[in-house]
């Protein structure tokens, strides 16, 4: 199973080729010349098809980061995601950044995730389980009172400790396909119930 998957939700875009757990390709792109990198998303994607000598009938399936994190990357990947799945009748799934991130951490760690989500509270994700928008205060004590392996990003980290996932070149794509490719294993995966994750309502206008 040949699976294509793709991040624009968190700093960097992230778009990786997979067999079944076997990673063939992976690509990064930073925003460039004032343009935000989801912007490259399916320029990026026809590159590393091309660079594999595949076209995308040969994917078997999609996947894709579905928040939280840019309103913008949110809607750009889950709109490709469905675009891509809809044409080709592929399944496709849905991961969430929170989830992603908590796979950095070391194997049998108890992992904590924080994201920044404004207001002074940040997504929470605990016990592999999304927890939300909580109060820093909440997440706080919640640290100190429990050893976690704390997973954040450069604006909370100096507040709640831990690692900044920005501040080293995490294989986030790589974890991405294999969460999919474990996903697709136990469901259907169908492409109509992929929807963006917005934990708060995005911002209007």
């Amino acid at each position: 199973m040949k699976i294509l998957v793709f991040d624009t939700c968190l700093d960097k875009m992230y778009v990786t080729l997979a067999e079944n757990d076997s990673i063939l390709s992976s690509k990064i792109v930073t925003n460039k010349d004032n343009k935000y990198h989801s912007a490259f998303l399916i320029s990026t994607i026809k590159q590393i098809l091309k660079e594999n000598n595949l076209t995308p009938k040969d994917i078997n399936a999609i996947g894709t980061n579905i928040g939280p994190g840019s309103f913008t990357g949110i809607r750009a990947c889950t709109t490709v995601a469905r675009m891509i799945a809809q044409q080709l009748n592929l399944p496709a799934a849905g991961i969430s950044s929170l989830e992603i991130l908590s796979k950095i951490a070391p194997k049998e760690s108890n992992v904590l995730v924080a994201l920044d989500a404004r207001k002074n509270s940040a997504y929470l994700y605990l016990e592999n389980e999304i927890k939300g928008a909580v109060q820093l205060e909440e997440i706080e004590n919640i640290i100190k009172n429990s050893n976690y392996y704390v997973i954040t990003d450069n604006k909370l980290a100096e507040k709640l400790g831990g690692i900044s996932y920005q501040q080293k070149e995490y294989p986030l794509g790589e974890i991405l396909a294999k969460l999919t490719y474990e996903k697709l294993k136990n469901n259907k995966c169908k492409w109509q119930e992929l929807k963006p994750l917005y934990i708060q309502p995005p911002p209007m206008g």
